[in-house]
């Protein structure tokens, strides 16, 4: 079991875990019990399953004591108690990135009847077919301030005096964090007002209050350093897209730009979801014309059900999900009939330390995933991609196969009774 794994499941990997379609399965790992099993029974035996595998699970279990008010302080205001948001596990998901190798058990907080069940199938699906590939290609986090000038000359001018203070604006950065850095300066003139794009890098954190500090610092070194004196400035013009879904990370990357990929073979497709490969993409060519009318920013089917279910269960800011969820999915065939499948998210604001992160049940379900504290940022964003691409691959298989309502309507809360109770 190599150190990777460990974070994930024991023994060997997932039934037909092979390296693409077609080729010989290898032996199954040891499967949680079913996703629709809701009982005390098999709510122990996926704890047992967990703890098997080295994972601390008291916290999520609930018999662990809660944390001491007074270490919550920064955290929250007014503090009275916890929302109980219930977590579900699905894996293993096999996983052949750049940072994140292995079989992983993942955690879902979620209230969406159906929703852990959808992720499970798919898991089984993309395990059958090799695993997914992913990659980090970039990580920035941005800032935006903005300057307003008596005239367009002043404001021109300024940017000349942005650009000969880049050193002074960058020991300003790092006199504020041992992890923020200043990557990147891009002003912009607009009429009499100068906006000023600042990328930062965060280390393993999400970085959000580490950059607006770092943008409070560059603001001040401008004000006390440039020529021409603004008339009034803002630490944030919200250029930036911080918590709302823009198309700028496209561009490069807002937090990490994290990409999955896969190659599903007909046979798969048809055993999982009674679909064919032309079906697959032509339902997803179909969405794609949806998604363009409606205007939405990104291409994706329904990326905000990974990230809102693994920001609460893994301690990230949820007001992120909104931008975060920006994403790109392609599905298209191959040239020998296969589809291939991938996602990429430009977005994805998340951290291993800091924030929500030192929760107790945030900390077992990073550890779950082998991506607890620094150094696992990186791989935590591969593994939110991962799961991703198994919701993107589940939406459209459904909907291709002819599934999707009636999958609702049998596993729903409504149709098992809960919602009289």
């Amino acid at each position: 079991m190599n150190s990777e794994t460990s974070h994930g499941v024991t023994g060997p990997t997932d039934s037909a875990g092979a390296s693409g379609a077609g080729e010989t399965p290898a032996a199954a790992p040891r499967r949680l019990p079913a996703t629709a099993e809701c009982s005390s029974e098999a709510t122990a035996a996926r704890l047992a399953r967990l703890r098997l595998d080295g994972h601390a699970v008291d916290h999520l279990a609930g018999i662990a004591p809660d944390l001491d008010p007074a270490q919550l302080a920064g955290s929250i205001e007014g503090h009275i108690g916890y929302a109980r948001v219930p977590i579900g596990v699905a894996g293993p998901l096999k996983v052949q990135g750049v940072q994140a190798k292995g079989d992983f058990f993942v955690p879902f907080a979620t209230s969406e009847g159906t929703l852990v069940a959808s992720f499970q199938h798919a898991f089984n699906a993309i395990n059958r077919s090799g695993g997914v590939r992913t990659a980090v290609t970039d990580e920035r986090v941005g800032r935006a301030p903005c300057f307003e000038f008596a005239d367009l000359p002043t404001a021109a001018a300024f940017v000349g005096e942005v650009h000969r203070l880049r050193a002074q604006l960058e020991e300003a950065v790092r006199s504020t964090s041992r992890f923020c850095r200043l990557r990147e300066v891009h002003p912009a003139v607009i009429g009499n007002t100068v906006y000023v794009m600042l990328e930062f890098a965060t280390g393993d954190a999400a970085g959000q209050n580490m950059v607006t500090a770092g943008a409070q610092a560059v603001c001040e070194c401008l004000l006390a350093n440039a020529a021409q004196k603004p008339l009034t400035w803002l630490v944030e013009s919200a250029l930036s897209g911080d918590k709302r879904a823009t198309a700028m990370a496209f561009r490069g990357a807002r937090g990490r730009n994290a990409s999955a990929e896969i190659v599903l073979s007909a046979k798969v497709l048809r055993g999982y979801w009674r679909a064919d490969p032309s079906a697959m993409v032509r339902c997803w060519q179909q969405a794609v014309a949806g998604m363009a009318q409606s205007g939405a920013t990104g291409l994706q089917g329904n990326a905000a059900n990974a990230v809102a279910a693994l920001f609460i269960a893994c301690g990230q800011d949820v007001a992120c999900v909104c931008e975060a969820s920006t994403a790109l999915t392609r599905v298209e065939l191959t040239r020998d009939g296969n589809v291939y499948l991938s996602v990429t998210l430009p977005n994805l604001i998340v951290g291993t330390v800091g924030g929500g992160t030192y929760l107790p049940t945030a900390q077992e379900c990073l550890a779950m995933l082998g991506c607890r504290g620094t150094g696992n940022a990186a791989k935590f964003a591969e593994i939110i991609a991962a799961v991703v691409l198994a919701g993107e691959l589940s939406v459209v298989g459904a909907m291709a196969g002819g599934a999707f309502a009636g999958a609702h309507a049998s596993g729903g809360r409504k149709a098992l009774g809960t919602a009289a109770v």
